[in-house]
């Protein structure tokens, strides 16, 4: 461990799972730990009720004191709280150390870490890799964690020099590691996203790449040789580069050729398997992730078998692309995880049949163009909802595509999916935004959907 917290007074910012973890990890250490959430609506007694029953921390709510803040000797922010907050600027300024969760579950792992970043594709690919590590060196040595939902502080103390950390980490939780180094990281793809966070895109592009900014050449970074961000980033990156391409033969990496994904060393070419005969996701875009969790647990040391094994088990994650059910001859698919244009546009390709698609919500100050472009002749009617709605209506106009409804409510919009798809049709919800302002998160959004279409007759 790096820092040592005994005694030290720490703030923790953030009341949700993050920040939960780390208070218990920090008072495993003997910290004197300061709970705090800006939130005004909650009250103390409701962050106590938050915190084990034995926790000492001391619980505040609304706005941080002067004299309370000065006293801090440490910081830990959950992913959700900006590193640029004036509260934050002002301890960074007084030279105190500003952790992130991902950095402080680090200083207590003992084991080998393999972690995955990307603008899309993270959960798929994690998900996947966990699961060939737990064939590989079973459940109780494998742990599987971070912006997946299981935060790193819960699991740290239990790793040991045999286990396996399998991390997924967004930009948001990038922006404050320091001494993380993983055995094996991965950037499966950058594209804009989070701009209302970062602000450039300049600034979106360091904190993903800082996954591998502490690795060196004994390490592992596998990226995208058909992202021009990722592929730019491997001839600086510290580690040794591992590519995946779905695009174009490599000469050493992992590529698709025709209906097969081939690991290629010196331009000699080994078949590993047949996207449709030999794994169960659909979709190019899952296809990038096995050829990127393969290259992951490879790296990690896992036997070729045992991978290939795994894949050909493995099911889409929930919420990703997810086929829900036929009601009336329409397939109903949740893609709720789409939460950018990217990734939508990867929801899009998958489908098959003409499609109704859900989309809008929250504004991250994304461009639709790209997205619009993608239907192609797939997509037969948006539903639009949420903040962005009057926004991406106007952009499909411009790509002439008018065949556009508005709906106040989420029950409103899937009545009228229901209505508009006929037999032989596709319902997808795959939205190109955020679920925020109408759902707590992009898991309920997908959960109201699917007990929407399972409950239709």
């Amino acid at each position: 461990m790096g820092l040592d917290f005994k005694g030290q007074k720490c703030l923790v910012v953030g009341s949700g799972i993050s920040g939960i973890g780390a208070v218990a990890l920090l008072e495993h250490w003997g910290a004197d730990v300061l709970l705090f959430d800006s939130n005004s609506a909650l009250t103390v007694k409701e962050l106590r009720g938050r915190l084990p029953r034995e926790s000492r921390a001391v619980c505040m709510a609304g706005e941080l004191p002067s004299c309370a803040e000065e006293s801090m000797e440490a910081v830990i922010l959950s992913p959700g709280v900006p590193t640029d907050l004036p509260m934050v600027c002002r301890l960074r300024n007084r030279g105190v150390p500003i952790l992130g969760e991902i950095e402080l579950g680090y200083l207590a792992e003992r084991g080998r870490v393999a972690a995955i970043t990307g603008t899309n594709g993270k959960t798929t690919t994690t998900t996947l890799v966990g699961e060939i590590m737990k064939e590989h060196l079973g459940e109780d040595r494998t742990f599987v964690v971070g912006n997946i939902g299981n935060p790193y502080t819960v699991e740290a103390l239990r790793t040991a020099p045999d286990t396996v950390t399998v991390s997924e980490i967004s930009s948001f939780q990038l922006e404050t590691v320091d001494t993380f180094r993983p055995a094996v990281s991965a950037i499966l793809n950058i594209t804009p996203d989070h701009l209302n966070r970062h602000h450039t895109m300049e600034a979106y592009v360091a904190a993903k790449e800082a996954i591998a900014g502490k690795q060196t050449r004994e390490d592992i970074c596998v990226l995208n040789y058909d992202n021009a961000y990722t592929r730019d980033f491997g001839d600086r990156c510290p580690a040794r580069p591992v590519y995946f391409s779905s695009a174009r033969e490599l000469e050493d990496g992992y590529c698709l050729k025709g209906d097969r994904i081939v690991k290629c060393v010196a331009g000699r070419k080994t078949e590993l398997l047949d996207i449709h005969r030999d794994m169960k996701l659909v979709g190019l875009c899952n296809v990038e992730n096995v050829m990127a969790a393969i290259a992951v647990a490879e790296g990690m040391g896992v036997p070729m078998e045992t991978i290939l094994k795994v894949v050909a088990d493995f099911r889409a994650v929930e919420h990703r692309i997810e086929f829900v059910a036929r009601k009336g001859g329409v397939d109903y698919y949740n893609d709720s995880k789409g939460t950018n244009p990217d990734a939508a546009i990867q929801g899009i390709r998958a489908m098959s049949k003409p499609t109704v698609l859900i989309g809008g919500g929250y504004d991250k100050q994304s461009e639709y163009d790209e997205w619009i472009e993608s239907f192609e002749g797939r997509v037969k009617w948006l539903v639009l909802i949420g903040q962005t709605r009057e926004k991406i209506a106007e952009c499909a106009r411009r790509h002439g595509f008018e065949n556009i409804r508005f709906a106040d409510t989420f029950t409103e919009c899937l009545a009228l999916c229901t209505k508009l798809a006929g037999e032989g049709d596709a319902v997808l919800l795959s939205p190109a935004c955020a679920s925020w302002g109408m759902f707590s998160n992009y898991e309920e959004r997908g959960r109201i959907f699917k007990e929407y279409v399972n409950g239709l007759s």
